[in-house]
């Protein structure tokens, strides 16, 4: 029997006596400190540019380089120190804009401003000039701003292909989220959709025209139209819900098929959901890494690749890996030293770039550089515990 036939629910739900210590996720225990809100609000609903270090944060910054960055520079979101800091590939960090308590997602639009979800608002970065221009709160009330794997505030962060949207999951802990949408000329949060609980991951179809946040503990996807925001559930569950609240089988992050806008959601190595938001209908189809998933995003020719993070159970899962299938669904799995959390790729389709941020334990502070044609990986320095990261 194949280790895709066989995977056991129970091997992968906590245990009872341990469910109290995961009551808000289901990954594993999380760290978190109190820190206070940002100031005061700009007439455009936004707190204006940010000099001095925001809530929670320490160390020195080294400020980030003026003028449009050389192509390929990456920019990642440090939850450890909350800045994004500009990474060249070749030498590491060159340099981080402080944008707010404990950046998670991030998207970057054609015009050159970054999008960061933090805990206290979405912070807008002018990446040539190296300045945060704004930090907008947010409407929904998510409780005191925190650092740490559980805190509120906003996670997963897309923006509409014509620019003129940011929408933004933000976590309530304890109840369900909601997702933000953002106003680009004005910098204002102009309205606010019921999702689900947890919203680790928000995308956009290839037309604008649906909005898709992925809910990790409530094991769904809320489909939003664009034009009503009406908002719809599907339920995502492969391995089904037994272990509600303290499972580990949940949905983390989605990445949306060029070809025909299905939705790519990866479970354990094992399985690859394929959501039609169409008709709520998932196929699954077997994958072969054998390591709980996270990060996940697609190429323009449809090639995924998403990000293994390590054994559940060690006696039966392997290590952390980048997993890279074709539209046909081949697969090669490159081994990874130590958790990491999403992954971007080079506008060649030759590199890829894995976060070692990790929002459970034994995270660390840099990115895995894979060479998607020889295998060959090498560490480069990236910031404090780095979590999104596009390639600029």
């Amino acid at each position: 029997m194949t280790k895709y036939r066989r995977a056991s629910r129970a091997a992968r739900v906590l245990l009872p006596g341990a469910v109290t210590v995961a009551l808000l996720a289901g990954c594993a225990q999380g760290s978190g400190g109190a820190a206070s809100a940002a100031g005061s609000t700009s007439p455009a609903g936004a707190s204006p540019t940010a000099g001095a270090p925001s809530a929670g944060s320490s160390g020195t910054v080294t400020p980030a380089p003026t003028g449009r960055p050389a192509p390929g520079t990456l920019l990642v979101g440090d939850f450890g120190s909350d800045t994004v800091t500009f990474v060249d590939p070749a030498r590491g960090a060159i340099g981080s804009v402080k944008v707010g308590t404990a950046p998670y997602g991030l998207v970057v639009g054609s015009d050159g401003r970054a999008w960061v979800a933090t805990a206290e608002g979405v912070a807008v970065v002018d990446t040539t000039t190296g300045q945060r221009l704004a930090l907008i709160p947010y409407e929904t009330d998510a409780g005191p701003v925190t650092t740490g794997e559980y805190r509120g505030g906003g996670m997963g962060i897309a923006l509409a292909p014509d620019g003129r949207r940011v929408y933004v999951g933000v976590n309530v802990p304890g109840g369900n989220g909601t997702l933000e949408v953002i106003d680009t000329a004005s910098l204002r949060v102009t309205d606010t959709v019921p999702v689900g609980r947890r919203p680790f991951d928000v995308d956009v179809s290839r037309d604008g025209s649906e909005v898709y946040a992925t809910n990790h503990d409530s094991f769904d996807v809320t489909i939003v139209a664009a034009g009503t925001l009406e908002p719809r559930r599907v339920e995502v569950a492969p391995y089904g819900t037994e272990g509600g609240l303290g499972s580990w089988l949940k949905p983390h992050y989605t990445a949306v098929r060029p070809s025909d806008g299905k939705l790519l959601l990866p479970f354990e190595g094992e399985r690859l959901a394929v959501v039609d938001p169409r008709t709520g209908r998932t196929t699954i189809e077997p994958m072969t890494a054998n390591t709980h998933q996270h990060g996940a995003t697609v190429t323009a020719d449809g090639t995924l690749l998403t990000v293994g993070t390590g054994p559940i159970d060690p006696s039966e899962d392997r290590g952390p890996s980048l997993t890279v299938r074709t539209p046909g669904g081949a697969e090669r799995v490159y081994p990874l030293e130590g958790p990491h959390e999403t992954v971007a790729v080079s506008k060649d389709g030759r590199t890829a770039y894995v976060t070692g941020g990790f929002t459970r334990d034994g995270y660390w502070d840099g990115l895995s550089v894979v060479d998607l044609d020889t295998g060959d990986t090498r560490r480069l320095e990236a910031g404090s515990r780095p979590l999104g990261v596009v390639v600029l």
